[in-house]
């Protein structure tokens, strides 16, 4: 048995239709970035990082940009776009030495501010242009300092840019180029007011560079309000070599997912694995599961601090870690061209998500696999995005079972030693045959050597059969279905739901904040605190009720918990904020991590986790 993965991934394109905005499909196509008349200092570092032709995107957005034309990209994630909106940044700031904050950078995540900024200073080397990273989760007092400087390139959240705009320590008086990037991100975490506040502060004479993967009706009034005849370039390929992902899906009870993993893990191409799941907290735990089962691992969370993240990207660069954990939040900050495979652990909360994350592998002309966990619950709504969202029929695969997997490492170990050095080790072996036989001393090594890599020896004792909740259901008969099974509605994410409210759905709470409206508290500044801190999707958030002094906002329990286990407080307009159960609601956990009593009286049995333990379970 084995994992087969014959689907391969689609990108849907809508084009933004505006009778006010040209519309390219195509632009000139220069072959080299010399081509393109950019600073000849910008051309040496992007030679000394080894670039040589550019991406669609960049042969699109770069000759418009350098004429200092507005334009709105359509592109994904892992497309190049950085460098389609960063080079001619630069190359504009390098043509002269006015003083100031020169050019602003919008992105939706810490990481991904970051990651641009990283990218930024690796282009702009000898130029002599400093950049300055402005988002939350970081000191203040680096960031004054810079800002008082006058830094040139500003790049940050929306959030804490609009703290240091409303406090003085940020002047847009002199900017010249505006970036938005990955707009309908900053859109779905609830950062719009906060975008149109930005763009109102900076002056009429300047250039906006806009990237977005759609075009909700939000960012297009956005574009439509601030931006000058803008040139909408709508790229068809939809980012990283997406033809080459094949996608799969397996059934997996939540209960059942560790062995789904392991399965999934260890039965599959030891390549370089990127697997996501929903909450910091999970990440750890899965992590800790994998390390267990002796497979090189990582966790990748905003729990952790900028030196420990950077230090799990540089070993994944490097290829010295297997598997790597990370949530959405953090996975922004990937561009890895070796990943090989994504499972999806948890399914994200729409097809958009679904996308993003799967565009992680594949890069590169590299052939790429994403492998889903749908619980039952769960397949109603991933069959809508196959059909509506994806148009792409995914195929249901089968794990292996644990007799598969023995067989798959025994086959593995024996290419190993088949191409093995035995180079100085004749004299050892002689050493070690004067008192046994070779045969005895191969068996005994053998022995050894796979109880080391955990590679079972008696396949006869391994189960050849997969567990009931492991094999795929037979699939159901096509004739029409009842009226109320049939899909439809507008949502990304499923069919409409009843009803959102935490008061009308059992599996929702709230979670309460000692800071309202007195304070200048915006939802934004929940869904962005909640975010980048607490690593929580934007699209999981329920309703933001705020008043004058509390506000109250709607999660899922399991992320609900996760917030309050891991984030007691998180940071709002400049404070630390507590973050605590919402009084009068059931099923969340108190301030001592007990659950709190039914309606009845009697308490809630407390949870003992999903089943992720360190390494397989003794039998």
């Amino acid at each position: 048995m084995s994992i087969d993965f014959v689907a391969p991934v689609r990108i849907l394109v809508h084009r933004m239709s505006s009778p006010d905005t040209d519309t390219a499909a195509t632009a000139p196509s220069p072959v080299t970035f010399a081509d393109l008349g950019l600073d000849s200092r910008i051309l040496e570092a992007v030679e000394r990082l080894g670039f040589d032709t550019p991406t669609d995107i960049q042969k699109a957005a770069l000759p418009p940009l350098l004429d200092g034309r507005d334009v709105i990209g359509r592109a994904r994630t892992g497309s190049g776009k950085t460098a389609a909106f960063g080079l001619p940044l630069l190359h504009r700031l390098a043509a002269s030495d006015r003083k100031g904050h020169r050019a602003l950078v919008l992105a939706p995540t810490r990481e991904l501010a970051q990651q641009v900024a990283v990218a930024l200073n690796d282009y702009g080397r000898g130029l002599g242009l400093s950049t300055v990273t402005v988002t939350g989760g970081a000191s203040y007092r680096p960031q004054l300092k810079a800002l008082k400087q006058g830094v040139p390139i500003v790049v940050g959240t929306p959030g804490r840019l609009l703290d240091h705009l409303a406090s003085g320590a940020l002047d847009l008086s002199t900017i010249e180029f505006v970036v938005l990037d990955e707009a309908d991100e900053m859109l779905r975490m609830g950062f719009v007011e906060d975008v149109e506040t930005m763009l109102g502060a900076v002056p009429e004479e300047r250039q906006i560079a806009l990237f977005s993967a759609t075009m909700p009706a939000p960012i297009a009034r956005i574009a439509k309000t601030h931006l000058r005849d803008p040139l909408t370039l709508q790229m068809t390929d939809g980012g990283p070599a997406i033809d080459h992902i094949q996608q799969a899906w397996c059934r997996v009870p939540t209960r059942n997912k560790p062995d789904a993993l392991r399965r999934a893990i260890l039965g599959g191409d030891r390549g370089t694995t990127l697997v996501f799941a929903r909450t910091r907290a999970s990440c750890g735990d899965v992590a800790g599961f994998l390390d267990g089962l002796g497979v090189r691992v990582e966790a990748l969370h905003g729990d952790m601090s900028q030196p420990a993240r950077e230090q799990v990207l540089r070993r994944l660069r490097a290829a010295r870690v297997e598997v790597v954990v990370a949530t959405d939040i953090a996975a922004r900050g990937i561009d890895v061209d070796h990943i090989t495979q994504v499972v999806n652990l948890d399914l994200p909360e729409n097809s958009e998500v679904y996308v993003h994350r799967i565009g992680r592998t594949g890069r590169a002309g590299r052939a790429g696999r994403a492998l889903t966990f749908v619980t039952p619950a769960e397949i109603r709504k991933f069959t809508f995005w196959q059909r509506k969202r994806l148009n792409e029929e995914i195929p249901e695969v089968q794990l292996p079972s644990d007799r598969e997997l023995a067989r798959r490492a025994r086959e593995a170990l024996g290419t190993e030693l088949s191409e093995a050095s035995t180079r100085g080790a004749g004299d050892w072996l002689a050493e070690l045959t004067k008192e046994s036989e070779v045969e005895e001393v191969a068996l005994a090594a053998l022995s050894l050597l796979a109880r080391s890599r955990r590679v079972p020896l008696a396949l006869d004792e391994l189960d050849d059969q997969l567990p009931a909740w492991a094999k795929p259901r037979p699939p159901r008969s096509k004739g029409p279905r009842p009226p109320q099974q049939r899909f439809g509605g507008p949502r990304d994410d499923g069919p409409p739901p009843r009803d959102t409210h935490p008061d009308a759905d059992p599996n929702h709470v709230e979670l309460f904040f000692a800071m309202g409206r007195q304070a200048g508290l915006r939802a934004g500044d929940l869904v962005g605190a909640l975010a980048n801190e607490a690593g929580i999707p934007g699209g999981a958030i329920g309703k933001i009720t705020i008043s004058d002094r509390k506000s109250f906002v709607g999660l899922p329990k399991d992320l609900a918990r996760a917030v309050l286990e891991r984030t007691p407080q998180i940071e709002l307009r400049g404070r630390q904020v507590r973050v605590s159960p919402s009084k009068g609601r059931h099923g969340l956990p108190d301030k001592r991590g007990k659950a709190r009593p039914h309606r009845s009286g009697k308490p809630r049995p407390a949870g003992k986790g999903k089943g992720w333990t360190k390494g397989p379970k003794k039998r």
